[in-house]
């Protein structure tokens, strides 16, 4: 079985891990932190290329389409009794400690989170209980989160998911009581000047980022266990290279706050939260706005509360 696949728009790894990128609002600007905002469907994943990358790690290339300025969180989903250690960078910068991107795990400071124990991530380590939102911008707008933290020509954009395997033993080795049946998924080539979008600092979003409680020792650090590089196209660039169709934007926050729809909020309270990445607090947001939220107010929204097992949609 292959270490990482594309199937069905999400990217497996392995039997017991399952990365997926989702559709959502964006939260409004601000001083003021919004609850977890809901999913609209996967973002469709086409694969363009894979295989080793020549240093023996299993790796695949995909497209996702990102219109500008919309927004995405991550979800994590998989074996309770399996986990995996995982990277995820943007831009040339690790998302959780804003330094840039290595392919190596720390925990001075923590640079990786624990899946499925961390269910999603809705954006960069930027503050004490909250994320700055994945915004979509254009590469090149010097907005992105890694052309703000890395002097580097020409700058970077798309998503880097890098996955660590359990050391041998450390977890059960019991057949999951749920399995991905494989599918073959055509590779299609990249078009030129393709990666026109990037990742950059959205509103506040309430999220704690785990510390790891089984230890950097838990891990097979070297090498990894396999990796992906997402791509973000624009809708156009998308139909060209896939021949699919992205799907339409969700509604803004502030009518989906109007008509009464869920946010959402975990049942956390005894779980820790790693310390903000002084590098990412200096991210400057997409807009420039610093105001109260547009008009939104977060504490008077419909707030749904979930454990990490229950969806996070607005059914």
């Amino acid at each position: 079985m292959a270490h990482v696949n594309v199937e069905g728009d999400v990217l497996r790894f392995g039997e017991h891990l399952r990365v997926s990128f989702q559709r959502t609002l964006r939260v409004p600007e601000g001083a003021r932190a919004f609850p977890l905002p809901p999913s609209f469907g996967r973002f469709p994943i086409q694969r363009i290329d894979g295989g080793d990358a020549g240093d023996g790690v299993e790796s695949v290339e995909v497209v996702v389409p990102l219109r500008q300025l919309e927004a995405l969180w991550i979800g994590f989903e998989g074996s309770d009794w399996r986990p995996h250690a995982v990277m995820i960078g943007t831009g040339g910068i690790n998302a959780v400690t804003g330094e840039p991107w290595e392919e190596r795990l720390s925990t001075s400071p923590q640079n990786y989170v624990v899946c499925p124990d961390q269910p999603w991530l809705d954006g960069i380590n930027a503050g004490d209980s909250f994320v700055r939102q994945f915004v979509a911008t254009p590469l090149g707008s010097g907005l992105s989160i890694g052309e703000q933290l890395v002097d580097a020509r020409p700058p970077a954009g798309g998503l880097h998911v890098t996955v660590f395997a359990p050391k041998p033993g450390r977890f059960p080795d019991r057949e999951p009581t749920t399995t991905f049946p494989d599918s073959a998924m055509s590779s299609m080539g990249m078009p030129p000047d393709a990666e026109l979008m990037s990742l950059g600092a959205g509103g506040k979003i309430r999220q704690k980022i785990y510390p790891d409680s089984y230890g950097l020792d838990t891990w097979e650090a070297e090498p990894p266990f396999a990796r992906a590089t997402v791509h973000l196209l624009n809708s156009a660039q998308f139909r060209a290279a896939t021949r699919r169709d992205a799907p339409p934007s969700p509604m803004d926050a502030e009518t989906y706050a109007r008509l009464g729809l869920p946010w959402f909020e975990l049942y956390e309270e005894a779980r820790k939260d790693l310390a903000p990445s002084e590098r990412l607090a200096r991210v400057k947001t997409v807009s420039g706005d610093q105001g109260d939220g547009k008009g939104a107010d977060p504490d008077a929204l419909y707030v749904r509360r979930l454990d990490r097992n229950k969806p996070r949609d607005d059914s």
